[in-house]
């Protein structure tokens, strides 16, 4: 028997069997390069440190624009707190008697200096500057030099009682301390004694015993 005897079922088995051979799949892609991987980390590292130091610089420069804008004028208002000062000192030596007898003009003298020295203080208040008016407040090292201690027991000690210079506020700086004096020697607040309270909540003794 030749090979051309072979029978159609031998023909139809051999070609209903399955195939031994690995099917063919898609190609493997390309392995990304590690090299590649860290030089985009890296850029994107840079990236972000670059928009971190561009958003402190903006910050920074818009509070330095703020406080030039606040504050630049300090020493042009520091020397003109020295015109304000002589004009308060020229009012406060003329007392009530002389005003009472000053005549119409030295009146009107007075009434334009007066209104002269309110309009200083408006104008540099609209920029800011605001006077210390510290009388019967807490001494406050930070806002107030003490020039001298008077005793004072009326009132209590490290109390401004009198004020020899105004200070001045800008923004919240301090533009000059108010010049003050400080009492000492007041009565401090005087802490409940112990047990005043159980003792006024106990009835009375009672003096007479054969009321029992």
């Amino acid at each position: 028997m030749n090979d051309r005897d072979t029978s159609p079922a031998d023909n139809a088995a051999a070609t209903d069997a399955p195939s031994t051979a690995p099917a063919a799949g898609p190609a493997p892609g390309p392995v990304p390069s590690t090299a590649l991987e860290r030089d985009l980390a890296d850029m994107k590292d840079r990236l972000l440190r670059t928009l971190a130091e561009m958003e402190n610089v903006r910050k920074r420069t818009e509070r330095e624009v703020a406080d030039a804008r606040t504050y630049g004028v300090s020493s042009f208002a520091r020397d003109i707190l020295t015109v304000a000062d002589n004009m308060h000192r020229a009012m406060s030596a003329l007392d009530d008697e002389l005003r009472a007898k000053a005549d119409e003009g030295m009146k009107a003298l007075l009434d334009g200096v007066e209104l002269t020295e309110r309009e200083l203080l408006n104008v540099l208040e609209k920029h800011g500057v605001k006077r210390i008016d510290p009388l019967g407040q807490k001494f406050d090292p930070n806002r107030h030099q003490a020039m001298y201690e008077i005793e004072d027991a009326s009132v209590p000690a490290g109390s401004v009682v009198q004020v020899v210079q105004s200070g001045y506020l800008i923004g919240e700086r301090v533009l000059r301390p108010a010049l003050v004096a400080v009492a000492k020697g007041g009565a401090k607040a005087q802490a409940p004694a112990p047990n005043s309270e159980a003792a006024s909540s106990e009835p009375p003794a009672n003096d007479n015993p054969g009321d029992n």
